[in-house]
């Protein structure tokens, strides 16, 4: 059973699968944004973090 959260950015309900685990990363179908599954009961969504630039360092 899918369960559902809201977007931190828009506040849309968003919906994510039952199969969901922390750290997965869901997109807000109303603004796109990135989300990172907190908590998977209840469903908790955080912005996900940047992927920073690794310029061979």
């Amino acid at each position: 059973m899918a369960s559902g959260g809201k977007c931190p950015e828009c506040d849309a309900d968003v919906t994510v699968g039952a199969d969901s685990v922390k750290g997965e990363i869901v997109l807000c179908p109303d603004c796109g944004a990135e989300l990172e599954v907190r908590e998977t009961a209840p469903v908790t969504l955080a912005l996900a973090p940047e992927a920073e630039e690794d310029w061979g360092e």
